[in-house]
């Protein structure tokens, strides 16, 4: 029986653009992609909360190598705020905190108001939040009734638009960087307002280069074949595609493989940091190898596929 159920997994490397439904948790999620595609190995660039909905990167393979990358990618929503009243944890699955009215706006007040919120600012994250504080999520403390200083965070936030204005509903587009919390943000301009605000509802838009547009509906997901699932992925090299490529000959490529540096004049004007490497084979085509690192002089290698994910991707 342990034989016949280890034979349904299978070597497969690459990205899966899932359009999460709202109610699922990624994890959830993700199991049931890889089920779908008999994945032996899977992870994500990061989760979305269940209240939330939309693109989410899903990694396979020789992708959970470089997912750690796209953590870092800028992130697009499009939010709504429920202002007027506030919540425990900033979004619709808190406990009702207070009740106050909603002054008349324009939605000029509200552009003009949204530029506050624009560029580096400083951002307290939930109380009910994934944040460790002595070995803790800050959230354990919150369930517990426990009081935590929380220090404040810069984070980015790289344009903000007005979609709609509804009554005492906000429906905003906002582009953000790395630790940005939207429910945090709802709740910031509540209380700049003087109203107070809490996220009702919230779907990811993009994510660096990916859009949601591109992104796979789960329950199609589900009831297809896992090989018409497989012809859906993104190859792996899609997660660093940010980044100068180098291409390597064949001996070159034997090199690196093997752990070895090198040296080029031909590299001179890329940029240092980490780069994409692709190697020739046999047949001249060119094989994305992974990641390595340019100092100016030298190219070292960083994060490479192993020989069986190179022979299987």
């Amino acid at each position: 029986m342990a034989a016949m159920q280890q034979s349904r997994w299978q070597a497969v490397h690459g990205v899966m653009l899932l359009d999460k439904p709202r109610g699922w948790t990624s994890h959830a999620a993700l199991q049931q992609v890889r089920r779908a595609l008999r994945a032996e190995k899977a992870g994500h660039t990061g989760t979305l909360d269940p209240l939330a909905e939309g693109l989410l990167p899903l990694c396979f393979g020789a992708a959970t190598k470089f997912a750690q990358l796209h953590l870092e990618a800028d992130k697009a929503y499009r939010a709504v705020l429920q202002l007027g009243v506030t919540t425990t944890t900033d979004d619709a699955e808190g406990e009702e905190v207070e009740r106050k009215p909603v002054p008349p706006l324009t939605r000029s007040q509200v552009q003009a108001m949204l530029h506050c919120f624009v560029g580096d600012i400083a951002q307290t994250p939930p109380v009910y939040s994934a944040l460790k504080r002595d070995g803790k999520p800050l959230y354990a403390y919150a369930r517990a009734g426990q009081e935590v200083q929380i220090q404040p965070r810069q984070v980015r936030i790289e344009n903000m638009s007005l979609v709609a204005l509804d009554g005492d509903r906000l429906t905003l587009d906002v582009r953000c960087g790395k630790g940005t919390y939207i429910r945090a943000l709802a709740r910031d301009i509540g209380q700049h307002l003087g109203c107070g605000a809490h996220l009702a509802a919230l779907r990811r838009t993009a994510s660096g280069n990916f859009e949601v547009a591109q992104a796979h509906k789960l329950d199609a997901l589900r009831t297809l074949s896992a090989e018409i699932v497989q012809g859906w992925l993104l190859p792996v090299h899609c997660l660093v595609q940010g980044l100068a490529r180098v291409d390597l000959d064949l001996s070159q490529t034997a090199r690196i493989l093997h752990g070895q540096s090198l040296a080029s004049d031909a590299w001179t004007l890329l940029p240092e940091g980490p780069v994409r490497v692709f190697g020739a084979t046999g047949d001249q085509t060119q094989l994305f190898l992974g990641v390595a690192q340019w100092d100016g002089q030298v190219l070292s290698p960083q994060r490479l596929l192993s020989n069986e994910e190179l022979r299987t991707q």
